[in-house]
């Protein structure tokens, strides 16, 4: 097997470490650095602060930041890290379920619901339950004491926040999987949507499309609003609801790839 050494962030053949060894340690690397620079949700910031992530000629964004800016008022940021939307999304309504009790009640039902499905869809107890009662464990402290230091805290916690990121994940896989009919005609490559939600769905780190969205909302029967801003024409973001001609209660923005919350 070739053999390589890295200098500056580059790989070259040489003696010392494989080249699987080399990139998986410089992976390793790049993910610590995130880790490091990045919590796993923010503070809230002024949308103009997104200004300053691009070069002022780069009108194209520019003008999208400012659009954005007439319509929300600030954001929180979430950690690259693949899991972007559904902690974004968990965080997002956990917020809105300290201020809504009948929602804290209908959402704690749902999240029973797609436990008892995965159950019936083949799942073992062991791979579900204790990320569902990690779940209802987090809804139950926030139903009994509301605060958002708290819920920082939580989703800020590598631990609990990855499960609470799972069992969301698991939501949208049994739902995929229930209503395989009609999604399996919008996947790629004539796969199976059990081994698309194996291969894409189910494993952390793995990043969410529209397929993702829709099921998660079809499931929870939570209301989404993406604003993708990218490089297309036009001077405003392009905003979509999830699912279609809902009342979103959560506000997201999508740049290439990754995933905030948004609040106006």
């Amino acid at each position: 097997m070739e053999q390589v050494e890295e200098t500056n962030g580059l790989f070259k053949v040489a003696s010392g470490q494989n080249i699987d060894e080399a990139i998986l340690a410089q992976t390793d690397r790049i993910e610590k650095e995130i880790a490091a620079t990045q919590p796993l949700i923010g503070d809230l910031e002024r949308i103009s602060s997104l200004h300053a992530e691009y070069v002022p000629e780069d009108t194209v964004y520019q003008g999208k930041i400012s659009h954005l800016e007439s319509v929300y008022s600030v954001m929180r940021r979430t950690r690259g890290d693949g899991n972007c939307f559904f902690r974004a999304f968990g965080f997002a309504h956990f917020e809105r379920l300290m201020m809504d009790k009948e929602e804290m009640r209908r959402f704690k039902e749902a999240a029973a619901k797609y436990r008892d499905t995965l159950f019936e869809l083949g799942y073992t107890q062991f791979t579900v339950e204790d990320f569902h009662d990690v779940m209802i464990e987090t809804l139950d402290n926030l139903e009994k004491k509301p605060s958002i230091d708290e819920l920082l805290a939580t989703f800020r916690d590598q631990g609990l926040s990855d499960y609470l990121v799972v069992f969301l994940r698991l939501i949208t896989s049994a739902h995929l999987q229930k209503e395989a009919a009609f999604f399996e005609n919008f996947i790629d490559g004539n796969r199976p949507v059990k081994e698309f939600c194996s291969q894409e769905v189910e494993p952390p780190g793995k990043e969410s499309d529209h397929l993702h969205i829709i099921a998660l909302t079809q499931a929870t029967g939570v209301g989404v609003r993406v604003a993708y801003m990218d490089r297309t024409l036009g001077g405003k973001v392009t905003i979509h609801d999830f699912p279609e001609g809902c009342e979103p209660t959560i506000q997201l923005l999508y740049r290439p790839g990754h995933y905030d919350i948004l609040y106006k």
